[in-house]
């Protein structure tokens, strides 16, 4: 018996690193897989059918059930039909886990307006278009007594949590989709549904150039930095068993997993008046003096 027996799942960006990897980890776990993949560049030009399709016929080589989805899932509409084709294929859907991503990275002061709309483009709106259109399926289900035990597993990243230096766009974006899962928790959590996210750490496309050194596949051993490591907890998540857990966010790298504690009310003052802009010089100092420090964004 796997984890995830007879559940079904429905994988953005599935075609290659984390994504495939999620995809082969469920379809070994017993779910049925929805694998959802333009086949796009890492910077999300471009289209080929072959990825998904080769982890299709890998799920399947193994014994398992999968259908490919070429949907763009940034395009509401077409992310519609991406859940459809879940529930026409398999009878329902139980997990949609959110991990299309593209990057366009880029000093701040010198990123453009079509790079900073791309990013957000696929990340936020991709986050949002697919789980739009499952939630709806989920409540309706709900409704007519049919209570859904149903999950939802955002990507944000530790660029989201910490910022990250050239990153300014896929910063905001992944900052963006960790108060989304927030939210999302908050809300759904009466039809059935779970909302958590994860902020993986893996040597994919998108991080090999950058960190080629830091990633590189060790001669022996652990490889700390596959994709592979981050899987088994999205898993879990899409599981049964993690039905008492949601609007969390969980890093992970190798076999390193910890959970995020969220913004919380820091060092504070109450004067019992206005302050005065003057008067703030000192107050600020003094709160800052108390508080920890900030943890510094990546590459700074």
């Amino acid at each position: 018996m796997g984890l995830c027996d007879g559940r079904v799942v429905l994988i953005t960006g599935a075609g290659r690193g984390i994504g495939r990897a999620h995809a082969l980890a469920f379809g070994a776990a017993g779910a049925k897989v929805v694998v959802n993949d333009l086949g796009a560049s890492g910077s999300g030009e471009g289209s080929d059918q072959r990825p998904a399709e080769e982890v299709v016929d890998a799920i399947r080589a193994a014994g398992g059930e999968a259908v490919a989805s070429f949907h763009d899932i940034a395009d509401f509409d077409d992310a519609g039909r991406a859940v459809k084709l879940a529930i026409d294929t398999f009878g329902g859907l139980d997990v949609v886990v959110n991990n299309a991503g593209i990057l366009r990275d880029r000093m701040f002061v010198s990123s453009s307006v079509d790079e900073w709309d791309a990013v957000m483009h696929v990340h936020l709106r991709g986050h949002y278009c697919v789980t739009r259109h499952a939630c709806a399926f989920w409540r309706a289900e709900s409704k007519a007594g049919r209570t859904p035990d149903a999950r939802i597993i955002n990507t944000s990243s530790g660029a989201g949590l910490l910022g990250s230096v050239g990153q300014s766009a896929y910063a905001a974006a992944k900052g963006g989709i960790a108060s989304l899962t927030l939210v999302q928790a908050a809300e759904l959590g009466r039809y059935g549904i779970t909302a958590n996210a994860i902020a993986p750490a893996a040597r994919t496309r998108m991080t090999e150039g950058p960190f080629a050194e830091m990633m590189k596949k060790p001669d022996d051993g652990f490889d700390a930095w596959a994709p592979e490591n981050v899987s088994p907890l999205v898993v879990w998540l899409g599981s049964s068993a993690s039905s008492s857990v949601s609007g969390q966010i969980f890093e992970i790298q190798g076999g390193k997993l910890n959970v995020q504690s969220g913004y919380r009310p820091g060092a504070s003052v109450d004067k019992g008046a206005r302050f005065t802009p003057e008067e703030l010089s000192d107050v600020v100092a003094q709160l800052l003096a108390d508080a920890p420090d900030n943890l510094r964004p990546y590459g700074a």
